[in-house]
């Protein structure tokens, strides 16, 4: 599929958050909350606008993804990429991946995949050390990323598991990094916050998740 990658205008906002809510409804949970977290993370200090890319076919969108500055921490610090102990970072040159959406009626196309090397390939340029997801094992597992135990770092909960991964920019990179991984707040939302932001979209039907995550 012959895509064109590129940055995402912000006039284009409005139309990415809603191919995220139509890749994720009724995936994960009946409805879903992705392009609220989306909107959210483009508003906050972790928003790095080099790392929020469109797939155009045709130039039309079919495809998107971003990534936002996270950080590792050694012990507690505050959930805001832009606050807490900065004594307790140990680095802050990492991304957190996601949401990736692909249009639905064209998923299994490849998409998903020049969205993920174009991501790796732009953060590396811009100097992070590592990209943190969490996803599938079978298919992140291709781009390079691996159980993120294998560089000593946990999640905020202090826990490991494999669809919780890594991947190093450069051989290295995360020499002496370890700690819990800290994505930013604006990731989680309320109830209420997505009832009202939902007033923007076309009404859907919320149904059975079509995928049941395991619990950790």
């Amino acid at each position: 599929m012959n895509l064109i990658i590129k940055n995402t205008d912000k006039s284009k906002f409005f139309e990415t958050e809603n191919l995220t809510r139509e890749a994720f409804w009724n995936l994960y949970k009946p409805g879903c909350d992705e392009h609220l977290a989306l909107h959210q993370l483009r508003s906050g200090e972790c928003y790095v606008p080099e790392m929020d890319l469109v797939a155009l076919l045709d130039g039309q969108i079919v495809g998107h993804v971003i990534s936002t500055r996270a950080k590792v921490v050694d012990g507690e610090a505050g959930d805001s990429c832009a606050a807490g102990d900065a004594g307790a970072v140990v680095c802050d040159q990492v991304l957190c991946l996601g949401p990736i959406s692909a249009e639905p009626s064209l998923q299994g196309k490849g998409i998903g995949s020049q969205l993920m090397r174009a991501s790796i390939a732009r953060a590396a340029s811009l100097g992070f050390k590592s990209i943190i997801l969490y996803g599938n094992p079978d298919y992140y597992g291709r781009f390079g990323f691996e159980n993120a135990v294998k560089y000593k770092i946990a999640t905020r909960d202090n826990q490991n598991f494999d669809p919780f991964m890594a991947i190093e920019l450069f051989p290295g990179a995360l020499n002496g990094v370890s700690g819990r991984f800290y994505e930013d707040s604006l990731f989680f939302n309320t109830e209420a916050d997505l009832v009202e932001f939902e007033k923007l979209f076309p009404a859907k039907e919320k149904g059975e998740p079509r995928i049941i995550l395991p619990e950790f």
